[in-house]
């Protein structure tokens, strides 16, 4: 796949545009607690939760236990009214409770260094992985996938895919490898704040002149 051209100038004003914005909550936990477990945990609560609702959560629940053993000592019923806030609870609870063991029983305790055995946790998909490996594990070779991930660079007009999966391998094949390790963290900030899923920002968005979408889709829409 060709790399597109004004790549490098996109990240740049992006990273700008976004500074301002609070970093995505589980990002801003690997940085604080620099804990593999708790960013793992934390992006198990994040699924389809918003933010100022996940981090107080998981904040709470890491008081409480903060290391597979605790959870697994945990009765179900205290870690659901722990984690009642965030949507899923129910099925969230169970989720953890069952990672946690297998963490203990595989895994000696400890979250794996590992992408591949990540995945074999159960409720652990390609995203979770990513994020763990680029925020628990600070590494490089990751590109964590999600709902903004994968629109904006569609919207760009960088990739044409249908599934975030199919992004996260586009994207790695043009994506310059030094701009990894940051792209969720600037694409999430951009996505929640202004190229939205519905009605973005288009007239203060700082790359729109790079943009497919601008051009072909919000101009015509206005010169009717």
């Amino acid at each position: 796949m060709k790399r597109p051209k004004n790549i490098e100038k996109v990240i740049a004003l992006l990273k700008e545009e976004v500074r301002h914005f609070e970093n995505p909550v589980v990002s801003k936990i690997g940085e604080i607690q620099k804990d593999p477990f708790k960013v793992l945990i934390s992006c198990i609560l994040s699924l389809r939760t918003q933010d100022k609702t996940t981090g107080p959560i998981a904040l709470k629940l890491f008081k409480e236990a903060d290391t597979p053993e605790k959870i697994a000592k945990m009765p179900i019923n205290k870690l659901k009214k722990i984690i009642k806030p965030v949507n899923y609870y129910i099925t969230k609870s169970k989720r953890i409770k069952g990672i946690c063991r297998d963490i203990l029983k595989k895994y000696d305790g400890k979250v794996p260094d590992s992408f591949d055995e990540l995945m074999k946790l159960k409720g652990v998909g390609r995203k979770t992985a990513n994020i763990v490996m680029t925020y628990g594990f600070f590494k490089k070779d990751y590109i964590p996938i999600d709902t903004h991930c994968h629109r904006i660079p569609n919207r760009i007009g960088w990739v044409k895919t249908k599934t975030p999966e199919q992004t996260e391998f586009a994207l790695k094949e043009i994506l310059p490898k030094k701009y990894w390790q940051d792209f969720n963290d600037i694409f999430v900030l951009f996505g929640q704040n202004i190229c939205r899923p519905i009605g973005p920002h288009c007239w203060e968005c700082p790359i729109r002149k790079y943009c497919k979408y601008y051009k072909e889709g919000y101009l015509p829409s206005k010169n009717k």
